[in-house]
């Protein structure tokens, strides 16, 4: 498979994924992927922009879809807000009471690859 395709998919189940973990968050705004892609939620347009830089990036959020590791990531530099940020201020808030239980959140990673399911240190993670 060639390299572009292989991005392609891994955005595509990327999407896939943002849209199971964040479908109960009740607000306009969306997920640009580090290539591009754009994932929206809510039925206006965004009030905000999540930018992932990178696959890595995005593994890391997923395996713990917190307010924490969201704020780690955008003071890090992994992320980027664009747009109104007390609107992913609230959104960052909903994220408080979302709790994926683990067979989901294991369904949902091995949905996006073996990859996934490596430990934060293996990819370099803390």
């Amino acid at each position: 498979m060639a390299p572009h395709e292989a991005a392609s998919r891994l955005s595509a189940r990327a999407g896939h994924v943002l849209r199971q973990v964040f479908a109960a968050v009740d607000a306009d705004f969306a997920f640009r992927l580090w290539d591009g892609t754009s994932v929206p939620f809510g039925p206006g347009p965004p009030a905000f922009t999540v930018v992932v830089r990178s696959p890595e990036t995005f593994l890391r959020l997923m395996r713990d879809p917190t307010p924490l590791a969201f704020g780690e990531a955008f003071v890090g530099s992994a992320i980027d807000i664009e747009g109104d940020l007390f609107a992913a201020m609230h959104v960052a808030n909903a994220l408080e009471d979302l709790r994926l239980p683990l067979p989901q959140r294991l369904r949902l990673l091995l949905s996006i690859g073996p990859a996934a399911l490596r430990s934060r240190r293996e990819d370099g993670g803390p």
